[in-house]
């Protein structure tokens, strides 16, 4: 039984998703983020960058337990784990990892950014309603999901025509295309994307797991442990 450290997030999404996807069970243990817990000193044990999601594999390489944290190099472990959503080719892993290093340092921060200078920071005390900032994160997702949407143009899922854990990684920040103020009219190929990710019931469930916990995080209290620690 795999112990998931997690919060409903797109980051945390992309742990809760695979492990869904591969049918994996486990056990969820919160770290509810906007009362702090990820700079606890156990979880730091776990995750030294204070940040979720982080899984505890009791049946890691060799049959000895394993700690890893960082989404992206969660979702490779589970995929060479379970050896599923990772391609049957060297060519096909190396499709997947590219997309995936994309995900982690392109969309990722610039969505995340971007969810923060447009919604977030314009509420914080005193408010942070920087144009620049606006502009500069929007334009970049933008361009982003240009980019995937003329991938996609070309393949049914981002590393090919099977569906890996590139697409798990993406899909989370890319379904809250909304809240970083971007249009679908323009993006076809990614709009179609979308929603064929989104009816996979592994999504579904990855997604829906504590969904009831997402908040805003207005009080100064979250404020403070998500953007000044």
């Amino acid at each position: 039984m795999i112990d998931l450290y997690f919060w409903p997030t797109p980051n945390g999404w992309k742990a809760s998703i695979a492990l869904e996807e591969m049918g994996l069970p486990y056990t969820t243990h919160l770290i509810n983020i906007g009362k702090g817990d990820q700079f606890d000193p156990e979880f730091l044990k776990i995750a030294p960058n204070n940040r979720m999601p982080a899984i505890v594999d009791p049946d890691g390489p060799d049959g000895e337990p394993i700690s890893v944290f960082e989404s992206g190099a969660i979702l490779m472990y589970l995929a060479r784990k379970t050896r599923r959503f990772y391609g049957e080719t060297e060519r096909d892993r190396i499709a997947v990892e590219e997309w995936l290093m994309w995900q982690m340092g392109g969309v990722g921060p610039m969505a995340g950014q971007a969810h923060h200078f447009l919604k977030y920071a314009p509420q914080l005390d005193p408010p942070q309603d920087l144009p620049y900032a606006k502009d500069r994160y929007r334009t970049e997702v933008g361009r982003l999901y240009g980019v995937l949407d003329r991938r996609l143009a070309e393949n049914e899922y981002v590393a090919g025509d099977f569906y890996s854990i590139a697409d798990m990684s993406i899909w989370g920040w890319a379904s809250l295309w909304e809240g970083q103020q971007q249009v679908l009219e323009d993006k076809p190929h990614f709009t179609r994307w979308l929603e064929t990710v989104s009816a996979r019931p592994g999504v579904q469930a990855g997604r829906a797991l504590h969904a009831e916990l997402r908040g805003d995080h207005r009080d100064k209290q979250s404020q403070s442990n998500l953007f000044k620690r």
